[in-house]
């Protein structure tokens, strides 16, 4: 029996990186249920839903009267355990970012091979084909999703954070003036996110389960490179265009597609990330762990022994010769009886 028609594999080829044909599998899921096929598609303002920025800002002050309100709801409440939810959540945002991802790479591999670089990000035939459009708003979409991370945690009573309750709603706003300011270079930051939210919410999802992960500090630090590569980009992309079009004289590679209004936000929303991340990172990973405070003060306490070696002995012998452990817990005496110590 024939394979059916979307099921499309072979040999490797630059048109078919992974062996198998993705955009295919991709519009017989699609076309059944909006009626029409994926490169169809157009980002129209004011038809398309979410295409207005009266609609986008509508929901992101929602999120946060929802968020902050929630918070106040739940401030003389029991945290809610959502564990079962919370595994969905993020699995199922771990299967979308890898999904966008690849049909992603299906469609730039070939463009970066056979043009290059700046075609890929300057050029509208590069960077802004219709199948590259779908996928940019298809990915617009699951920033909304991704507000329900919020949503956890102010019901199981975890901090919100002003670089999560700002990152996420930033998140949203940015990638609405990329798509309404047609910026070809927005394949860049959107593929390198992706690339960081599979790992990020897959290791939320191990998480929830139970399983404990020892590179969670690593993704803070792929996110803090992502930004910095982000912002090359998109700092090249608007220094040609601003260049090629009000200061030709000034070096430049030329004309880049996309809107001015675009590049300004890019710029700012993105710098600021990059920023707070920065400062997160500082913050959390970069300061005295409790294990080593302990430790000092461990040593004070023997030094201060040390120099008053018959009080040591006396306290000893009083103890019955109990010995106390590193955490604080006590062991048996030779007489049976059980003395705790007292903590450094």
């Amino acid at each position: 029996m024939a394979p059916p028609s979307w099921l499309q594999y072979g040999k490797p080829t630059l048109d078919r990186p992974f062996g198998v044909q993705l955009w295919p599998i991709f519009s017989a899921a699609f076309e059944p249920i909006v009626g029409y096929k994926p490169e169809e598609f157009r980002f129209v303002q004011g038809e398309t839903p979410m295409s207005t920025l009266p609609t986008t800002a509508a929901m992101l002050i929602g999120y946060y009267i929802l968020v902050f309100g929630g918070r106040e709801f739940m401030k003389n409440r029991e945290p809610i355990k959502l564990n079962g939810l919370f595994m969905i959540h993020n699995f199922y945002l771990t299967a979308i970012s890898f999904c966008l991802l690849v049909l992603f790479a299906e469609q730039l591999i070939p463009t970066l091979t056979r043009n290059g670089v700046f075609y890929a990000i300057c050029s509208y035939d590069g960077g802004w084909t219709d199948k590259l459009v779908i996928l940019y708003y298809l990915n617009y979409l699951t920033k909304y999703l991704e507000l329900i991370d919020t949503c956890f945690l102010f019901l199981k009573k975890k901090p919100l954070t002003f670089l999560h309750t700002y990152h996420h709603g930033a998140t949203a706003l940015l990638c609405y003036t990329q798509l309404v300011g047609h910026t070809s270079v927005s394949w860049v930051p959107i593929t390198l996110n992706l690339t960081v939210h599979v790992v990020m919410y897959w290791y939320y999802f191990q998480s929830a389960r139970g399983i404990r992960i020892w590179w969670k500090q690593y993704i803070t630090v792929m996110q803090i490179i992502q930004f910095v590569v982000d912002l090359g980009f998109v700092y090249f992309a608007s220094w040609t265009y601003f260049t090629s079009t009000y200061w030709p004289w000034l070096p430049n590679a030329g004309p880049c597609a996309g809107e001015e209004f675009a590049a300004f936000a890019g710029i700012c929303i993105l710098s600021s990330y990059l920023l707070l991340f920065i400062s997160f990172y500082l913050a959390t990973y970069n300061k005295p762990s409790v294990k080593g405070r302990g430790r000092a003060k461990s040593a004070l306490v023997e030094m201060k022994d040390e120099k008053v070696p018959m009080v040591g002995e006396a306290r000893r012998r009083l103890s019955g010769g109990s010995t106390a452990l590193p955490n604080g817990h006590a062991t048996p005496t030779a007489t049976g009886r059980v003395t705790r110590s007292r903590k450094a």
